[in-house]
């Protein structure tokens, strides 16, 4: 049997929002992973938060969990919370389960940092 794995790592954006990273398999043994780095990501008033799931290979229940409670703490810390780099097959999901209601999603980290500036053009 193959161990699963997951990494995470913050790092901040010249935009001023943090960009959490998260690569490998997100399932009920990774999860406390992603749900610490979640803890430990700064969520307050006008900030963003970009989870970018570029290098995720596998996401079940449990992980969309954990990525449901990050939405959660960032509406309660009056935050925007952005996902990007999702497959296909997982916004797939996002949309069956209607979590394309309340999650943003960019293709890439550079498309959400475009999407938090101001449009200056009319």
């Amino acid at each position: 049997m193959t161990e699963r794995t997951l990494t995470t790592a913050h790092r901040p954006h010249p935009s001023g929002a943090v960009v959490l990273t998260v690569a490998g398999e997100l399932d009920h043994h990774t999860a406390p992973e992603l749900t610490q780095a979640i803890q430990e990501t700064s969520f307050a008033p006008g900030t963003s938060v970009i989870i970018d799931l570029t290098g995720l290979t596998y996401c079940d229940s449990t992980g969309i969990t954990v990525l449901i409670t990050a939405h959660d703490r960032a509406r309660q810390a009056q935050s925007l919370l952005i996902l990007t780099g999702l497959n296909k097959d997982l916004l797939r999901v996002f949309h069956i389960m209607g979590l394309d209601q309340i999650f943003t999603f960019q293709p890439t980290v550079d498309d959400a940092v475009s999407a938090l500036r101001p449009s200056t053009e009319h």
